[in-house]
C-alpha cells in the first residue's frame, strides 16, 4: 500500500518558527490526512491552485476537501503523490476511485497505471461501470478496451446489472455504444468480404499458372496435345490446384452438354480460358494454351462487359504479383494432397 505521510511537527522549520508549509486533507469519513503543501503542490496543478487560494484568517488550519470517495482511496492517492508508486493491491481495491482522483485532480502518471490495471482487470460484470468512468474521465485507451469488449460480448453484458442500469439512466451513451458496436460489425463484414476476394483472386492467379504448366509441360494425367503425359511425373508445387484443373479439363473433353451450352463446369472452363488469354503476354505464337489467339481477338471486339472484365483481369494480375512475393511461404505448405475445386469459382 501507499504509505501515509507522517505527522508533519511545526519544529521542521530550522529557525523554530511557525511555518504554512502543512496543510489537511479532510475525507468523506471525517479523517484528516497531514501532508506537504509543497509536495501536493508540485505534484498537482489543481492542488496548487487550491492551496495558493489566499484565506479570510491567516491563522486558520489549510483545509482541502477530497470526498465522494473512501479514505483509504484518499490516502493512497495521497501516498502516490509522494512516493510516485501504488501496489497491485492498491489498484484491485481502489483502482476506480484512483483513476477518478487522478483525472480530477491532473495527475497523468497516476491515470495512465489506473488506465493499465483496469484494462487488466475488465470483465463482463464490470465492463459497463468502468466504461462509463472511462468517457467520464477521458481515458480513450480504456473505453476502446471497454467497448471491445462490450462488442464482443454484448449477449452476456446485456444480462448485467450495470447494462440495465445503464439503459434506464444514460441512454445517450446507450446509443453511442451500439452505433460503435454497429461500426465494428460492419467493419468485420467488410474485412471478411475483401478477404474472401482476395483468395478468389489468388486461386484464380494459381490456376492460370497450372493452366500454363499443364498446356506447356504437362502434369500426372494431361499434357500438350503434341505430347503424351510421363508417367512417372512426380506432383508440380501446385498439384493441389492443378489436380483439379486436370480433372476439369479430362470433364471439359468427355462432356456431352457443352455444344449446347447447357454443362456449367464448361462455361467455368471457358472463363478460366477467355482470363487466360487476357492475362498472356506471350506470342501468339508461342503460347500453348488452346483458344488463346482467337480468344485474345474477341477480347479485342467484345466491349459489352470490358470494364467488369479488365477490373477482374487487373485483381487476378495483382494478386499474381502478390502470390510470388509470398512465395517462400507458400512453399512450406505446396505439399497438399487435396485437390481445389476450379469449377466451383464464380468469375
Amino acid at each position: 500500500m501507499c504509505k501515509r505521510p507522517a505527522s508533519p511537527t511545526e519544529s521542521d522549520n530550522a529557525s523554530g518558527e511557525p511555518t504554512d508549509t502543512y496543510i489537511q486533507i479532510l475525507t468523506s469519513g471525517g479523517r484528516r490526512i497531514p501532508a506537504h503543501a509543497n509536495i501536493l503542490a508540485s505534484a498537482s496543478t489543481v492542488l496548487k491552485s487550491i492551496i495558493d487560494k489566499p484565506r479570510k484568517h491567516r491563522s486558520s488550519d489549510k483545509t482541502v476537501p477530497i470526498l465522494g470517495v473512501p479514505c483509504d482511496a484518499v490516502e493512497m492517492f495521497v501516498g502516490f503523490l509522494y512516493s510516485n508508486k501504488c501496489t497491485e493491491d492498491d489498484m484491485e481495491k481502489f483502482g476506480i476511485h484512483l483513476l477518478a482522483l487522478s483525472h480530477v485532480y491532473l495527475v497523468p502518471q497516476l491515470k495512465s497505471r489506473c488506465s493499465k490495471a483496469l484494462i487488466e482487470r475488465l470483465t463482463i460484470e464490470n465492463v459497463v461501470d468502468v466504461l462509463q468512468l472511462a468517457r467520464l474521465c477521458d481515458a480513450p485507451d480504456l473505453y476502446l478496451k471497454c467497448v471491445k469488449l462490450v462488442s464482443k460480448g454484448f449477449k452476456a453484458v446485456e444480462k448485467t446489472e450495470g447494462w440495465k442500469f445503464l439503459q434506464t439512466n444514460d441512454p445517450f451513451l446507450e446509443l453511442e455504444i451500439l452505433q460503435v458496436i454497429d461500426e465494428s460489425e460492419s467493419l468485420r463484414k467488410r474485412n471478411r468480404k475483401r478477404r474472401k476476394e482476395q483468395n478468389l483472386y489468388i486461386q484464380l492467379s494459381e490456376a492460370m499458372d497450372c493452366l500454363e504448366h499443364i498446356c506447356t509441360e504437362g502434369c500426372i494425367s494431361v499434357g500438350p496435345c503434341n505430347k503424351e503425359p510421363t508417367k512417372n511425373m512426380f506432383p508440380c508445387s501446385k498439384f493441389s490446384t492443378c489436380q483439379g484443373l486436370q480433372l476439369s479439363i479430362q470433364h471439359v473433353a468427355n462432356c456431352k452438354k457443352r455444344v449446347n451450352g447447357g454443362c456449367v463446369r464448361c462455361k467455368r472452363m471457358w472463363q478460366l480460358f477467355k482470363l487466360h488469354s487476357s492475362i498472356c503476354e506471350l506470342p501468339d505464337s508461342t503460347c500453348n494454351v488452346p483458344l488463346c489467339r482467337p480468344l485474345k481477338a474477341q477480347n479485342m471486339k467484345n466491349k459489352k462487359e470490358e470494364g467488369r472484365w479488365e477490373l477482374l483481369v487487373r485483381k487476378v494480375t495483382l494478386a499474381k504479383a502478390t502470390s510470388s512475393l509470398l512465395l517462400p511461404k507458400k512453399k512450406r505448405n505446396e505439399k497438399d494432397p487435396t485437390p481445389k475445386n476450379i469449377m466451383a469459382l464464380e468469375i
